[in-house]
């Protein structure tokens, strides 16, 4: 992202939206799009998306809307989605084994190249592609695959101090599946996942009386 401006972090997180929806319109042969259209299709308001936009600076023209090749290739270029990106995956228990599965199947610039554990039973072996190698070479290939990024799905009671080795070892930003919130140096990423906080705020948001509206 453009090193002149600062990028709202809410923003930042629609981009992705807005670069999977133009991919479907580009693949669809559709030449241009109105924010309304896009506003309809993502269910975020015309005025939010405009402002979004707005913060990379004239991406459309009164009258015209945006032309989506244009669009979807500069979000493509902001989002570094034209060029592959290594991941580790750091644990290969039932969730990490469920992601080594997934693996961003449906990206082309995104993938798991290297998974990480203790068990013994499961270094060696090749899941999905993607071989599981020892917390012993873990340094080792951090290095030789230029990987940056890391998912964490260990026991939370090891989540902190596998973060910290992660950071030791180079890595810049991890995705955190364990419910513990990790303290890290301040310039390193973490996107924290916690699926049972999700469906307990879905749960109480459909027998709460006073909540309105989707994010």
């Amino acid at each position: 992202m453009s090193s002149e401006r600062v990028i709202p972090r809410a923003t930042a997180r629609r981009l992705p939206i807005y670069q999977r929806y133009l991919r479907f319109l580009h693949d669809a042969g559709k030449d241009r799009v109105s924010s309304s259209e896009l506003s309809e299709a993502v269910k975020i308001d015309s005025a939010t998306i405009r402002r979004d936009f707005s913060y990379f600076g004239a991406l459309g023209k009164r009258g015209y809307g945006y032309d989506v090749k244009h669009l979807l290739d500069f979000f493509s270029r902001t989002l570094a989605q034209d060029k592959l990106t290594n991941i580790a995956l750091i644990g290969v228990g039932h969730l990490g084994h469920a992601l080594l599965n997934f693996n961003f199947y449906k990206s082309n610039n995104v993938r798991i190249s290297a998974a990480f554990d203790v068990d013994t039973e499961k270094i060696g072996r090749v899941l999905s592609g993607v071989p599981i190698y020892s917390m012993e070479e873990l340094e080792e290939q951090l290095e030789v695959q230029q990987i940056k990024v890391a998912i964490l799905t260990v026991p939370q009671s090891e989540a902190q101090h596998m973060a910290e080795q992660l950071v030791e070892y180079g890595v810049e930003g991890i995705l955190n599946f364990t419910p513990i919130r990790l303290s890290l140096p301040h310039h390193i990423q973490i996107q924290n996942v916690d699926l049972t906080n999700e469906l307990q705020t879905l749960i109480y948001f459909l027998h709460s009386t006073n909540i309105k509206g989707n994010d």
